[in-house]
């Protein structure tokens, strides 16, 4: 399964169908057509909003349900408009809305005899917008083309989510790389520090009167170090840390729903790599920890955009 990003984008058209002896000249001049676009930005949950005309309004719980069964987060905008009706260059009227225009003229005067007749320019306006037929196939195939829509924009999910994936994959290798550099450090720097410990200790009792016994206090002296050597001790916590990485592994091996999984374990990652860096005795053992937070950060970055 796909790892998705939250970041994409998909567009697509349908022209209104033509029929008679006018389809191939209207097709040419301002023929109406469908349009509808879909674009998301990363949310922490499913936020979506449709930007529709009045006609295709009641689409919108239909559009709502198809979205929802294939997303599951982004903030999603749908937006659909028809277009060729407010063409700046001017349309010919089809046959059947010039016939339309002309039994209605003849209606309205012989009820009002001194209704003045159309003009040529009111005749323009009336008679070069859409007609029913073709507003009506073009809201009909509103469902269908989302649908077609729809699929390209889940494929660029896709494809983008697998960019982020193969990113997040190239920090893992870094992060394994800098915590088999810190396994060897840790248990020479706790044998540093304790040495040193015991030399200070040491140092300390020979310049004090009545002090302990040898035996005594070579025993405090080592109780000391020890408690010491495990407060310095990080071993438990670059346990966790490749741990962690194993998990992330898995989770982008699996894809699906993974952005708040991944989110979580970059939590843990960033805990791990600062617990790493406030307990270093060692420069070398601090520098890896800012390292490593660097680029759990960068990760941090990606996973954002991860559905």
């Amino acid at each position: 399964m796909s790892v998705y990003s939250m970041t994409s984008y998909a567009s697509g058209q349908q022209a209104a169908p033509q029929e008679g002896a006018d389809a191939h000249q209207t097709s040419r001049v301002g023929q109406p057509r469908l349009a509808i676009e879909l674009r998301s930005v990363n949310s922490r949950f499913l936020d979506l909003q449709f930007r529709l005309p009045d006609e295709l309004r009641h689409h919108e719980p239909a559009l709502r349900e198809l979205l929802v069964k294939r997303l599951k987060r982004g903030k999603v905008e749908l937006r659909a408009y028809i277009e060729g009706r407010d063409s700046a260059g001017i349309q010919d009227p089809s046959a059947r809305a010039l016939q339309r225009l002309s039994t209605l003229q003849d209606q309205v005067r012989n009820w009002l005899p001194g209704a003045p007749a159309l003009t040529v320019a009111e005749v323009l306006r009336l008679a070069s917008g859409p007609d029913d037929s073709a507003a009506a196939s073009l809201a009909e195939a509103v469902l269908p083309l989302a649908q077609t829509v729809l699929e390209d924009f889940v494929q660029a999910r896709a494809r983008e989510g697998a960019r982020l994936a193969q990113l997040l994959e190239l920090r893992l290798v870094d992060l394994r790389r800098l915590a088999r550099e810190a396994e060897p450090l840790i248990p020479q720097a706790i044998e540093a520090q304790t040495q040193r410990f015991l030399t200070r200790w040491n140092d300390a009792l020979s310049g004090v009167e009545n002090a302990p016994p040898a035996a005594a206090a070579q025993e405090r002296a080592l109780s000391e170090a020890t408690a010491f050597a495990i407060r310095i001790d990080v071993s438990e916590e670059l346990g966790r840390l490749v741990s962690h990485l194993d998990e992330v592994a898995a989770i982008l091996k699996k894809g699906g729903e993974a952005g708040k999984r991944l989110d979580f374990l970059i939590q843990e990652l960033h805990r791990e790599a600062n617990t790493l860096g406030s307990k270093s005795t060692m420069l070398e053992l601090t520098r890896i920890s800012v390292d490593m937070k660097v680029l759990i950060e960068q990760m941090r970055e990606q996973v954002q955009n991860i559905e």
